[in-house]
């Protein structure tokens, strides 16, 4: 039985520097000499795509190296369960996560690598009053405890978070060593069909272009969205009257991505204004109307096609009448948007009639284009408030809410949009969640299709100040709903009745309104922290390798997130032998965490669990965990390892 102790694969997040390797020593094997990458023979292997040069093109900082080491240190941490917290834990499928954003995507790299449909998210906009994360590269979860008040370790002082002030020093460069660490990762929790959509203004709108070109890869932008959230704008701007913000949006994969543009808002009736024994149509040009496409580069679609003046039927063949080739309005070659052999099977859409020229009348080629029911059209690039919301909307709906104010919130009209343009099924995470207006705008949105998109919202607990007079509301809020005074509070909160609002108004709605409620911390397996002073107490302390407080609950999640397990994965408990025994995702893991495992109990126990996983058949392989200290001694230990073998179950595991 192999036990998991502090520095096992199992205690950390994914490896990303391993996986790497790993993929680079299949594609290269010859690269690698005793286990090291030889870049000589790289460099030859790769030939002239190798950029050697001094000068290239590409956004530099102070810190980016050790950014991008900080985005491929695995963590060390785990996220701890909080039922007390949660709205339906036994059914809901959505995650309210506490803790630093960079933290808990490393953590959660395992179970939803590749998982997430949509991330939006709406990160400190670097005004010079924003707060930015001081990661550390040697103990991040040590460093986020110490900052937001949870542990004195190595900050007596408590500290909390401090803004960004352009008087500091290296004002870009702290925003962009925070945002590039987050989207490194974020990237890997996407689905290939996934997409980021980052909110962000004029401050750093284009070090945000550079940095996610630089990770996702500058093809795969699929667009900059203007929006309009202010219509009065800033008027103690010095110069404009700021009333718009952007948002930003990649593909992971622009050729396999599931949003979809035209799945938003409906096309008018009144743009289709022709009529025919199908319905409503308009007339679009068969003519490519970009003059970048012409006979010298797309040969195949410059022919000549032949249009009855008596009908307007099109075809394909001289006998049938004018013959007719693409042209631009100058008269220039131009080409078709369709190939002959598309014409040849579809002519009955297509359309010839006499337009107006430079030189005089002359016959064009249209499509019909035909209104169909629910058909909708491409978002603009330009959103307006009276379409998406506005600040005031969003501050008015948090007020009637909570009875506070966040400075300068999204109103869930405009993420509602956002979530309208992928699957109904979608995964949607935001690890920036703030007031939670994501996962507001999620469950409005469900309510209305009745769609089974979950969410994802992390927040750090950002320590809320009585005394500072804008945050004295939101502190005094906390206080009155009995709850610490920090934001990811107010998150929760606003969660919790935005779903009461929605299942009040709407009694026989049996949608997910719920969320479980995790908790960044230390893991729950003891590190070996010797005390020079006290040997023989450190040596009776780690008999047991659990942290002294920690559940059988705790253990559980950590043991799921570690083996790849979702969070919200089926858990179903059984006494065998009078011990309780759980099933996760019907019998992927089956633990036994009891703190008392005698002699006797390990015949009945090791056959109770083998029975059990024979009759939930899973498909792959099982995981059986045991509480190593839980064993009156080794023969037990050995014992009930080798029943478990004689009955097919050969993984397992102690901690």
């Amino acid at each position: 039985m192999e036990k998991i102790v502090d520095g096992s694969p199992e205690t950390r997040s994914t490896d990303i520097v391993a996986e790497n390797l790993a993929r680079l020593n299949t594609l290269f094997p010859e690269a690698f000499a005793e286990g090291k990458v030889d870049f000589d023979v790289l460099r030859q292997l790769l030939g002239d795509a190798v950029d050697e040069r001094e000068e290239k093109y590409g956004l530099n900082w102070y810190g980016k190296r050790r950014a991008r080491q900080i985005a491929l240190t695995p963590s060390t941490g785990t996220l701890r369960p909080c039922p007390e917290d949660s709205v339906d834990w036994d059914t809901t499928q959505n995650l309210m996560i506490e803790g630093d954003n960079l933290e808990v995507l490393k953590i959660l790299q395992k179970s939803y690598a590749g998982k997430i449909n949509l991330i939006y998210i709406d990160p400190p906009y670097n005004t010079g009053k924003d707060f930015v994360y001081p990661d550390n590269y040697r103990d991040n979860v040590q460093n986020y405890l110490a900052l937001t008040g949870q542990s004195d370790k190595d900050n007596p002082g408590g500290g909390g978070l401090s803004s960004n002030r352009e008087t500091s020093g290296r004002f870009h460069t702290k925003w962009l060593n925070m945002m590039y660490p987050r989207l490194k990762i974020a990237r890997n929790l996407l689905s290939n069909d996934g997409a980021l959509v980052l909110s962000i203004d004029e401050h750093e709108l284009s070090n945000s272009l550079h940095i996610i070109d630089n990770i996702f890869g500058e093809e795969n932008n699929i667009g900059i969205i203007c929006v309009s959230l202010n219509p009065k704008g800033r008027q103690l701007a010095q110069f404009f009257a700021t009333s718009h913000e952007y948002i930003v949006i990649y593909a992971k994969n622009i050729d396999e991505c599931n949003i979809d543009p035209s799945s938003v808002d409906l096309i008018d009736k009144s743009d289709f204004p022709l009529t025919d024994n199908y319905g409503n149509y308009r007339l679009l040009p068969l003519r490519n109307t970009n003059k970048k496409f012409n006979p010298n580069n797309r040969p195949n679609l410059y022919y000549p096609l032949y249009v009855n003046k008596y009908t307007g039927k099109v075809s394909c063949f001289p006998d049938t009448g004018i013959q007719i080739y693409p042209i631009f309005g100058d008269e220039s070659p131009a080409v078709w948007r369709w190939s002959i052999d598309k014409v040849k099977q579809q002519s009955n859409e297509l359309h010839g009639q006499i337009v107006k020229g430079r030189r005089g009348d002359r016959w064009d080629i249209f499509q019909k284009d035909y209104l169909f029911e629910g058909r909708a059209k491409k978002m603009k690039t330009v959103w307006i408030s009276s379409d998406i919301g506005s600040t005031d909307t969003a501050v008015n709906e948090l007020k009637k809410m909570l009875g506070i104010v966040f400075d300068s919130p999204k109103p869930t009209q405009l993420i509602r949009r956002l979530i309208r343009s992928v699957p109904p099924n979608s995964l949607v995470m935001d690890f920036f969640a703030g007031s939670g207006t994501t996962g507001h705008a999620l469950i409005i949105q469900n309510l209305e299709d009745l769609g089974t998109r979950s969410y994802i919202c992390v927040q750090i607990p950002y320590l809320l100040d009585p005394r500072n007079r804008d945050q004295k509301t939101a502190s005094e809020f906390c206080d009155e709903i009995g709850q610490p005074r920090n934001i990811a509070e107010l998150t929760k909160e606003r969660l919790r009745r935005a779903g009461t609002k929605i299942k009040d108004e709407n009694p026989e709605y049996t949608g997910d309104l719920g969320f479980r409620v995790f908790k960044l911390d230390t893991s729950n397996i003891r590190t070996w922290d010797p005390r020079p002073s006290d040997l023989e107490g450190t040596l009776l302390a780690s008999v047991d390798h659990i942290e002294p407080g920690r559940s059988e609950q705790d253990i559980l999640y950590e043991l799921l997130l570690k083996l790849g397990l979702d969070l919200c994965v089926p858990i179903e408990a059984r006494k065998i032998a009078g011990k309780t025994v759980q099933s996760v995702s019907a019998g992927t893991l089956i633990t036994c965490l009891d703190e008392t495992i005698a002699r006797d109990d390990v015949e009945p126990l090791a056959i109770g669990i083998a029975d059990w996983q024979e009759s939930l058949a899973p498909s792959g392989e099982t995981t059986v965990v045991f509480r190593d200290s839980a064993f009156a001694d080794d023969v037990a230990k050995t014992n009930l390892a080798a029943i478990l073998e004689q009955r097919g179950l050969s993984n397992v595991r102690s901690i």
